[in-house]
């Protein structure tokens, strides 16, 4: 998306990708119809400013899933940002280089990769995604990455599973074995045990918040958040933070953003990131079959049993449970961001090229996306985009949220 406005903008760029599927990323390379988009269609347009741009190619190219306030499969997302990509090389050729190639370092004037070729440029942007998760550890029926190739196709039609971790990779990973017929049971893991919510009917209002929900003591925000949502509803209180989102944690001291992680965060990212009706339907359903699970609580270790694996935990606030059994263990528990062990970002923190926020999420950059080196200067030729960003903006992996940055990014790098 960056590489065609950047084309858009006159400007050239090179745009490496390590499979050469240059477009879909993880969450839309899926061949699964069933996993459908988090966000009505009529909000993922890929360019800001265009709002209809998805719903126009959902016309042209999918004309059955074209509504506006419905929510498509994510594979079609996926060619959507290909069909984008090729048309702007088209209308503007030689304005973007596609290598396949692994990146094994970025040096002081662009990158190298694993073959040796380097390339140079004006400034590298790191979009490199999520990460996928840290392994739960323990044995090979403990699956690392629900994402990898195949990674599902181990689980027999009647095997149980323990989940570690219930938001939306946990519910992808159970609607694509109960779309291919298993019938075994699940038990989801996570420190609250709580579910994603679900998108309500359209249209997706906002409520107006009052100065006393956005200004002053946290503990007074969210008073007056519950007590808006009593009113209006939960949707109406999340979309009108939706746009502000950002500011809101750039103006946040650090002991505040330290305070809303501990204590809120499970919470706002169920409410925040929602799933589609659908999915909660079938959520609903294998709960009343009693064949999902929730508990709360915190995995302690993994050992391998007779024939199945065995999981400690310890659950919320108590001291001892008996042990959870399952024939596989998937770790979903969401991406494993450690800026610091990745293989491009932890030599820069080495090298004093960059350094961590005060809390650990991420990379320290400055308001508009650059890095911060370790004496709190801002680089001009390192950049991030997308979840690589979290710590300076928090909300930033949906599309909504990175169109608007790259909006802004483009101009900067143009």
């Amino acid at each position: 998306m960056l590489a065609a406005r950047l084309a858009e903008h006159g400007r050239a760029s090179t745009l490496i990708d390590r499979t050469g599927d240059f477009g879909p990323g993880v969450a839309y390379a899926t061949p699964f119809a069933g996993h459908l988009l988090n966000v009505r269609a009529g909000r993922m347009s890929a360019v800001e400013g265009r709002p209809g741009d998805f719903v126009d190619w959902l016309r042209a190219n999918a004309p059955d899933q074209a509504d506006p306030m419905g929510f498509a499969p994510r594979a079609l997302y996926g060619r959507y940002v290909r069909d984008r990509l090729a048309g702007v090389e088209t209308a503007h050729p030689g304005r973007v280089r596609r290598v396949t190639g692994h990146v094994a370092a970025i040096t002081a004037d662009g990158v190298r990769l694993a073959n040796g070729e380097t390339i140079t440029g004006a400034a590298v942007v790191l979009a490199t995604g999520n990460p996928p998760p840290r392994t739960a550890g323990g044995d090979d029926r403990v699956l690392a990455d629900p994402w990898a190739p195949e990674a599902l196709d181990r689980i027999g039609d009647e095997d149980d599973i323990l989940i570690i971790g219930s938001g939306l990779t946990m519910v992808d990973v159970i609607q694509a074995l109960d779309a291919r017929g298993w019938r075994g049971r699940a038990t989801a893991l996570s420190l609250r045990g709580l579910l994603p919510r679900t998108h309500g009917a359209p249209p997706d209002v906002h409520a107006d918040l009052p100065e006393t929900a956005t200004v002053g003591p946290l503990s007074r925000r969210l008073k007056t958040a519950r007590a808006l949502s009593r009113n209006t509803g939960w949707r109406a209180v999340m979309e009108g933070y939706r746009p502000i989102t950002a500011r809101l944690w750039a103006e946040m001291t650090t002991v505040e953003r330290a305070r809303l992680m501990r204590h809120l965060r499970p919470w706002w990212d169920v409410h925040r990131h929602r799933i589609a009706p659908e999915m909660g339907r079938m959520l609903d359903r294998l709960s009343a079959e009693d064949r999902l699970t929730l508990k709360a609580g915190r995995l302690e270790s993994v050992e391998a049993g007779d024939g199945k694996s065995l999981a400690r935990w310890r659950p919320w606030r108590q001291v001892a449970a008996e042990p959870l059994t399952a024939d596989w263990i998937i770790d979903c528990t969401g991406p494993g961001h450690d800026a610091a062990a990745h293989p491009l970002t932890g030599p820069l923190i080495a090298q004093g090229r960059a350094r961590l926020d005060p809390l650990g999420l991420g990379l320290d950059l400055d308001d508009n996306g650059r890095v911060l080196d370790a004496q709190g200067r801002a680089d001009a030729r390192l950049w991030t985009l997308g979840p690589p960003a979290r710590a300076a903006y928090w909300e930033t992996i949906a599309v909504p949220d990175i169109r608007k940055r790259i909006e802004a990014m483009a101009a900067d790098l143009a």
